[in-house]
């Protein structure tokens, strides 16, 4: 196996979470904090929007079964890669589109998926996603791991999350993990 890391902010971490581990090839995806200037930062330090972190998902892949092509196309797939820290009813610099890169090959791939979905224009606006070098990656609070798995009947889950796992689904179904189809 070639297992990479990857994490990205796309928006509230149980819908990306949800949507990325059930990707073929990914072998593990966990819920947390990144690209801040406060030390161990929780939930509810980061929900304030003054630590600087973005709730992401922290990912690895095995680059053998899953390109990082098809991951990006997945990441920007499945949010609103437009809007300047918002993902739909969520906002806040903690929701911003941002990919944090671990090599140069991650930094050069994304830059040029950004420019193709732009020259395909893709999307009505520009793309705001925010390119950067990793920094440390907080791990969130147990109850946020696997949260959609262990609450699928929650409101939120139900009204927002279980709609995200239909459309990446109708879009990516030979990129689902066969045990989930």
């Amino acid at each position: 196996m070639n297992i990479q890391r990857i994490t990205f902010g796309n928006g509230c971490f149980w819908c990306t979470e949800a949507i990325f581990t059930s990707v073929k090839g990914v072998k593990s995806v966990a819920s947390g904090y990144m690209g801040g200037h406060t030390k161990n930062p929780t939930y509810k330090d980061v929900c304030t929007g003054k630590t600087g972190h973005a709730e992401v998902i922290d990912l690895e892949y095995d680059a053998d079964e899953l390109s990082f092509d098809e991951l990006l196309l997945i990441f920007f797939k499945t949010h609103d890669p437009t809007t300047l820290n918002r993902q739909g009813n969520d906002v806040g610099t903690q929701y911003r589109s941002a990919i944090f890169y671990y090599n140069e090959e991650q930094e050069q791939q994304s830059e040029a998926m950004i420019k193709r979905l732009t020259d395909e224009k893709v999307y009505d606006r520009p793309i705001v996603t925010e390119i950067t070098p990793a920094s440390e990656f907080y791990k969130a609070e147990d109850y946020h791991q696997e949260y959609f798995a262990n609450n699928p009947h929650n409101g939120y889950c139900a009204a927002v999350i279980q709609p995200k796992l239909y459309k990446f689904a109708k879009e990516f179904k030979e990129k689902i993990k066969p045990e989930l189809l």
